[in-house]
């Protein structure tokens, strides 16, 4: 996690103005709208958010959590602590009891839980801990790594991941400051292996707000706008990669042969330049367009459960700023993630920094504004979200095509609205990739919607788009799109990062 921003814009643009290389394009769309502002009493149709009511004298500055196979769910804390939640899934939410398990952690902002013991990711390394006499306390710990680096500086945030597949815990440690790398490993993801070996894996972090699995097993993380990071981003990660910000190259050496050539720094003022020139460079697989989808992304979840409605296998990305979450289809192109981002669900009280899915298809939500401010404005809260059993009409994917788009959707179209060029609009701009803080919209495109095709089943709609632009953000707008029965989309826009154009 990161300082969250609230400079004025033309505090940002001057930054980003000044900082580009004198051969790059400065063609700069400056952002005045607001958030997309999400029609809350419709989402509420569709799904319950049910909060927990906290006593006065009860602070839960959520960051971790996670679900035990008893149905209990254990939070860590941004205050040191590990509790114990019961009757979390009862009809009435608020009968959740809570039991204070462990006290005195350093800022745990990642817990899970395997094979009776509790993996804590504080700041320095990971610990576990377990109750052996039965008495509902922890009473035993174990250090499996002290090797993540600290310096004492205060923003110097680790977010971990549940096991993968072999076992290893994913690790994304945030630069120290969000902004250098003094010790090892600020700036890197390491995996940790089940009896405790660091390995070094990728390096390029800025301020992760997040670690998680996609449906197939690949690992991603959601990272900050500031220093080489334009806009919040979702990033895929992958052994050897280089994820754009270059101060944790320091230890790129020190990191083994086995991820072979250092990545070269990053030169060109543009993601998909800096990622032509060295294929280290895993672009974000997800931009998530800043002060229009969001600021500050944090946890990654997905629902196995197939209760949560027509979303199965997509990520949820929790949004702490806008108090909010997004949610993000994605797809490959050329061996490179990319994908779309759309709004979900706003109104959260807090900001959210932990969530997990639980068996039965309900979200977990928990998290703290203290120091960072968020919209929802409470300090903290805990929430759960289900799902009401009908399904809205919302648009499903977006996937790219040599010549646009095909949008899918949730229900049926109505053909003649859905078939009509003129119920689109679309834009596409890109992001300063630089040691500025942040960045404006850059290199502005208004594409064309030539033809909207719809599908025989009616479940989707080919859009011949003009100009694609390989690298750029494209924003969808579908404001004039109904279903078969006249409904209007419940959130009628995506954000579509197109880092490959597919080839015919």
């Amino acid at each position: 996690m990161r300082s969250f921003r609230f400079l004025p814009a033309l505090l940002a643009l001057a930054a980003t103005a000044g900082a580009q290389p004198a051969d790059l394009p400065k063609t700069v769309h400056r952002v005045t709208a607001a958030p997309y502002d999400s029609d809350l009493r419709r989402e509420r149709e569709f799904y319950e958010v049910s909060p927990y009511s906290f006593s006065d004298d009860r602070v839960l500055e959520g960051a971790g959590i996670d679900v035990l196979p008893d149905r209990r769910l254990v939070i860590s804390t941004r205050r040191g602590e590990l509790w114990l939640v019961d009757d979390a899934f009862a009809e009435d939410f608020n009968r959740a009891r809570f039991t204070l398990f462990a006290t005195d952690l350093h800022e745990p902002l990642s817990v899970f839980w395997r094979d009776g013991w509790f993996y804590v990711t504080e700041r320095s390394g990971i610990t576990r801990l377990r109750d052996v006499d039965g008495d509902g306390r922890a009473d035993e710990s174990e250090v499996l790594t002290d090797q993540f680096g600290s310096s004492g500086n205060f923003h110097e945030y680790a977010f971990s991941s549940r096991p993968d597949r072999e076992g290893n815990i994913w690790s994304a440690l945030c630069l120290t400051g969000a902004s250098s790398s003094p010790v090892p490993w600020r700036g890197w993801v390491l995996r940790v292996t089940p009896d405790g070996r660091i390995l070094p894996t990728a390096a390029g972090v800025r301020s992760p707000g997040g670690v998680g699995f996609n449906a197939d097993g690949d690992v991603f993380y959601t990272d900050n706008q500031g220093d080489w990071n334009g806009t919040s981003s979702l990033k895929h990660l992958a052994p050897g990669s280089f994820q754009g910000a270059p101060p944790s190259l320091v230890w790129w050496d020190r990191a083994g042969a086995e991820l072979g050539p250092k990545p070269l720094t990053p030169s060109t003022g543009r993601i998909l330049t800096d990622h032509l020139a060295d294929a280290k460079f895993l672009p974000p697989a997800v931009l998530i367009p800043h002060n229009r989808a969001g600021r500050s992304p944090t946890a990654i979840a997905f629902d196995t459960s197939g209760k949560f409605g027509p979303f199965g296998r997509q990520l949820f990305v929790a949004e702490h700023t806008f108090s909010q979450i997004t949610r993000i289809a994605l797809e490959k192109v050329n061996g490179l993630y990319q994908g779309a981002v759309f709004p979900f669900l706003s109104g959260l009280q807090s900001g959210p920094i932990g969530m997990v899915f639980g068996p039965d298809g309900s979200l977990f939500v928990t998290g703290s504004a203290r120091g960072w401010g968020a919209k929802g404005g409470k300090a903290f809260h805990f929430e759960r979200i289900r799902w009401r059993g009908q399904i809205p009409f919302e648009p499903l994917e977006i996937r790219a095509q040599p010549d646009g788009f095909v949008v899918s959707f949730t229900q049926p179209v109505d053909p003649i609205s859905a078939a009509n060029p003129g119920s689109y609009a679309m834009e596409a701009w890109t992001y300063l990739h630089s040691e500025a803080y942040g960045s404006e919209e850059l290199d502005r495109v208004i594409p064309t919607v030539a033809q909207a095709i719809v599908s025989a089943d009616r479940r989707s709609v080919r859009l011949v788009v003009s100009p694609l632009t390989r690298g750029h953000v494209h924003e969808l707008r579908l404001d004039g799109v109904r279903s078969a029965d006249g409904a209007t989309l419940v959130h009628p826009i995506g954000w579509y990062t197109l880092n490959e154009i597919p080839v015919r």
